[in-house]
């Protein structure tokens, strides 16, 4: 499949974008994300919060520097309600 046209899913264990290669959650995938859950941030969060845990199981947190305040940075600091 082509890179343009792939959904901005994770790739597993790297937690990377597989269409544009960056950090999971990119922009596409947050805008992607937001819209999904446009009612129900609480869903949001709880989705969020679910796969910063499995993310924080395959990443090599000493090896790759990724302290567990990143990963709620990435996954769920971004989703929270500005409100």
């Amino acid at each position: 499949m082509n890179r343009a046209r792939m959904a901005h899913l994770p790739s597993r264990p790297t937690w990377r974008c597989r269409a544009c290669g960056i950090a999971w959650p990119c922009s596409p995938a947050k805008l992607r994300l937001l819209a999904e859950y446009r009612d129900a941030r609480p869903g949001l969060l709880i989705y969020l919060a679910t796969l910063a845990a499995e993310a924080a199981e395959q990443l090599p947190g000493a090896d790759d520097g990724v302290p567990p305040a990143g990963l709620y940075d990435r996954f769920i600091g971004w989703a929270r309600s500005r409100g």
